[in-house]
């Protein structure tokens, strides 16, 4: 994606939440996020599924996106995770080894997996890493949790769910 073509102006109106300029900002990212999908889904049905999760959440969560410079990354992020998904729901895709996942771990340099963690962390949708942090860092209790965010355990639940499979998904690619 040419960032290019996204003036700085558009972006940063799309983030504080001009609805116009996400307007643009959708419509001059689609094309490459439609290409991108093609390139990474197994099927043409999974592309565009791919393609329209990646415009939906970038139209939820542009105001997220700290910079011009991290949208074509982010994007390319959310096909890929989602190209994956929907490989792995019709078992296109072998299943998670975990011990596989665990023995290239052990072998990788501490300092390396650090920063891997953190910016496993940092691609998190807000959301979901608000609770992870919380939850794994902070070691707080999902019912600490849900008071101080004012959510229900369910809600908690289900997030922190999502979001260390997300953290798998971004840590296995």
């Amino acid at each position: 994606m040419s960032a290019m073509s996204i003036t700085d102006e558009t972006f940063e109106a799309a983030r504080l939440g001009d609805r116009d300029a996400v307007v643009r900002l959708l419509e001059r990212v689609q094309p490459d996020i439609r290409r991108y999908a093609r390139a990474s889904c197994r099927t043409s049905a999974d592309s565009e599924d791919a393609a329209q999760q990646a415009l939906w959440l970038l139209s939820r969560h542009v105001g997220n996106i700290r910079a011009l410079a991290a949208l074509s990354s982010w994007l390319f992020r959310v096909v890929r995770r989602e190209c994956l998904r929907l490989a792995r729901r019709i078992g296109l895709m072998d299943g998670f080894d975990e011990a596989a996942f665990e023995a290239r771990l052990a072998e990788r340099p501490e300092a390396e997996l650090r920063l891997d963690l953190a910016a496993a962390f940092e691609a998190l949708p807000p959301l979901y890493r608000e609770v992870a942090l919380m939850r794994d860092l902070r070691e707080m209790t999902i019912d600490d949790i849900a008071a101080e965010l004012g959510l229900s355990r369910q809600a908690v639940k289900a997030r922190l769910h999502r979001a260390r499979l997300l953290l798998r998904d971004y840590l296995k690619g």
